[in-house]
């Protein structure tokens, strides 16, 4: 049974198809942001289904600017998703857990979580952010029944990069069409191929997963070379 959440019903359209046969779930409009409704899901998810074994935090954004240009109402919107919302629901669904013999908090960090971008700061800022909450909470959770996986993928072909706010000077030259696609350009792995990983993390007993080659190939020169790769990252972006 499976208890999905989006920001508004346009989510759910095509869930029915995509979900393999005989699959029960049920579905919520729920803003990651607002921590009250948040809480008040956690507690429908368990009205509804009577328990609770794995919470997978996933909702993401960003605003495209440099951090010079970004206006922090921008900066806030994307903090307030990836980050706050990951903190609302490991948060809100945690007693829940508890009360499970095993249970799984799985939040998706990125790539960004360790490799920032230029002109990406606030999504950078909350990946690595998620980071750092996921190895707090596995510190504080190693004598639960609780385990946490932090999810680190590189370049997923989502919609994410068109949904983005593109801003400032980086919106010039139809700079949104470029950003798109640019990302459509590196993103090599597909949500199914993600969300398989994530499974194999979890019955694997895993406390971190690389989803994808370039996922692979950044975490060995980010530990190589932690100044040195970030400086080329940087180069090679903004050219």
């Amino acid at each position: 049974m499976l208890a999905l959440a989006d920001v508004d019903a346009k989510g759910f359209e095509k869930t029915p198809e995509e979900l393999p046969p005989g699959i029960s779930f049920s579905t919520h409009i729920v803003d990651v942001a607002n921590q009250a409704r948040v809480n008040e899901w956690a507690g429908d998810v368990v009205n509804e289904h009577g328990c609770v074994d794995i919470i997978i935090n996933n909702a993401g954004v960003a605003s495209v600017a440099s951090i010079e240009e970004i206006e922090q109402e921008d900066f806030n919107w994307v903090f307030d998703i990836c980050f706050f919302g990951v903190l609302y629901g490991s948060k809100a669904f945690m007693p829940y857990l508890k009360m499970q013999k095993e249970s799984y908090i799985v939040n998706i960090s990125s790539v960004n979580g360790f490799v920032p971008f230029p002109n990406n700061g606030p999504y950078n800022c909350a990946k690595h952010a998620v980071k750092a909450l996921n190895q707090t909470m596995m510190q504080e959770l190693r004598n639960s029944s609780v385990k946490v996986l932090s999810v680190h993928p590189g370049g997923i072909k989502t919609n994410i990069a068109r949904n983005s706010r593109v801003l400032g000077s980086a919106a010039e030259n139809d700079g949104a069409n470029r950003f798109a696609s640019k990302f459509d350009r590196v993103a090599s792995t597909t949500a199914e191929k993600t969300a398989e990983m994530v499974v194999q993390g979890i019955l694997k007993n895993k406390k971190r997963v690389l989803v994808g080659t370039d996922a692979v190939v950044m975490d060995i020169l980010t530990r190589l070379f932690p100044q040195r790769f970030s400086d080329y990252v940087g180069k090679i972006a903004m050219r």
